[in-house]
């Protein structure tokens, strides 16, 4: 239960950052001793590479159109993470255990991101910031929070990522119209044309038809 409630939980972040999931499994397993975290992630040049990229989207998930463009390059990113810890977890040995953990991390990051990132595309439709980089944050201070849980108690770590999971769902649901809404607005950032110059020598942007 404890490999699986660490499995779980490592999904549900990997589907959230899944660099910074990498870092802080990393450190727990190298000071806080958590026989369970692989050791290629203590490794200090896996936590400086894992902690640079992690930091990267950190910040990149608090820039508006920004995170939803990096969401979406993450969408393979993300679930493929969430497998290979699993199994990694489970020693990849290629037995039952493997395929089992790797499914539920792989399945956990998957769903994990889905409402991550709808719930972030029906933010950016709101002309403030303040609610796009407060959500950012409470998901960065949730990453760190359970997985610094699993270190004291792996399947309280499982549940409560499985209670925000469902509350992300909900909250994806419950905005799913915004996420729509979203999803267009994101299109149109990525095909904006570039600026071009006017008949009075001002920059402006091309008009699409």
């Amino acid at each position: 239960m404890e490999l699986f409630g660490l499995t779980f939980a490592s999904g549900w972040a990997s589907g959230l950052n899944a660099y910074a999931t990498v870092f802080v499994l990393g450190l727990l397993g190298r000071f806080a001793h958590l026989d369970q975290v692989p050791p290629g992630f203590q490794r200090l040049d896996v936590l400086v590479i894992m902690g640079i990229l992690g930091l990267l989207e950190l910040v990149a998930d608090k820039i508006p159109y920004l995170d939803s463009a990096w969401d979406s390059i993450s969408t393979v990113i993300r679930p493929i993470a969430g497998a290979v810890i699993g199994a990694l977890i489970a020693g990849a040995s290629g037995d039952l255990l493997t395929i089992t953990l790797a499914s539920v991390g792989g399945v956990t990051a998957l769903l994990s991101h889905i409402t991550k990132s709808g719930t972030r595309m029906a933010l950016n439709t709101s002309p403030e910031p303040v609610s796009n980089i407060t959500h950012s944050v409470a998901d960065d201070l949730s990453l760190v929070g359970v997985l610094s849980l699993a270190a004291v108690s792996p399947v309280l770590a499982g549940v409560v990522a499985a209670v925000l999971l469902v509350a992300g769902a909900i909250i994806f649901f419950y905005l799913f119209a915004k996420v729509r809404q979203g999803f267009r607005a994101i299109t149109r950032w990525i095909r904006r044309e570039p600026a071009v110059a006017t008949a009075d020598g001002n920059p402006d942007r091309a008009v699409r038809s």
